[in-house]
């Protein structure tokens, strides 16, 4: 972010509440408001809460891991054994493999406790961060049609998805806005002018869901031929 007037670069700056001045990080601690008062709370006190999952990684059990649902899933993260846990590494990676099932653990991350799931991938073990049960929100106030799909419109989106169906290969995808975003800096770096794309209308102006359906098809159809 760029100030307008002389686009100079916007620093953002820690300042005291009360006096308005900025405040050195080294000067910053933190702490919990309880009671109208804030208890101070030091790195220490932290690692005392639970010192023993500050450091590692407690698993709970074994699952399969079909049976976790993909909402719960978060960030992965590769696992580095220390140097003295070489040999334990590769026996839960070598038994994870075996049993096909993954662990359940915990750890506590900045001063934040997870759940994760550790599997292994390859000749390395992945940890995929998930989520608490609690902290996945109810879906009663979400607004969902109700009442099942129409037999023609139903069997003519399934040939949509037939014609559409393919291996999963995630490296066919890239991120084609970056690209397209660059290309346009670097043209306005060289002071050409920059013409917007003019938007594609896909489907007809028809509301009639079968024909937007049959239209789609054709187009498939169309392209594959």
């Amino acid at each position: 972010m760029l100030d307008s007037s002389d686009h100079a670069n916007i620093k953002f700056q820690r300042v005291n509440a009360n006096t308005g001045k900025v405040v050195p990080y080294e000067n910053i601690i933190k702490g919990y408001k309880l009671d109208d008062k804030y208890v101070i709370l030091t790195d220490e006190d932290f690692k005392k809460a639970s010192p023993e999952k500050t450091k590692t990684i407690d698993i709970h059990e074994f699952v399969q891991e079909s049976e976790v649902d993909s909402i719960y899933y978060e960030t992965p993260y590769y696992l580095e054994p220390q140097k003295s846990g070489g040999k334990a590494y590769g026996l839960l990676r070598d038994a994870l493999k075996k049993t096909g099932k993954v662990a359940l653990g915990a750890y506590v991350l900045r001063s934040k406790e997870s759940l994760c799931l550790i599997k292994p991938d390859h000749d390395l073990l992945l940890l995929q961060k998930i989520r608490f049960h609690d902290e996945i929100r109810k879906p009663d106030e979400l607004k969902i049609p109700e009442g099942d799909s129409k037999a023609p419109e139903l069997k003519m989106a399934i040939a949509l998805i037939e014609q559409l169906s393919g291996p999963f290969d995630i490296s066919k995808y890239k991120d084609t806005y970056t690209d397209e975003l660059m290309k346009l800096i670097e043209a306005k770096s060289k002071g050409k002018k920059v013409v917007a794309p003019a938007l594609r209308v896909v489907h007809s102006n028809s509301k009639d869901l079968m024909s937007q359906l049959k239209a789609s098809l054709e187009t498939k159809k169309k392209k594959a031929s």
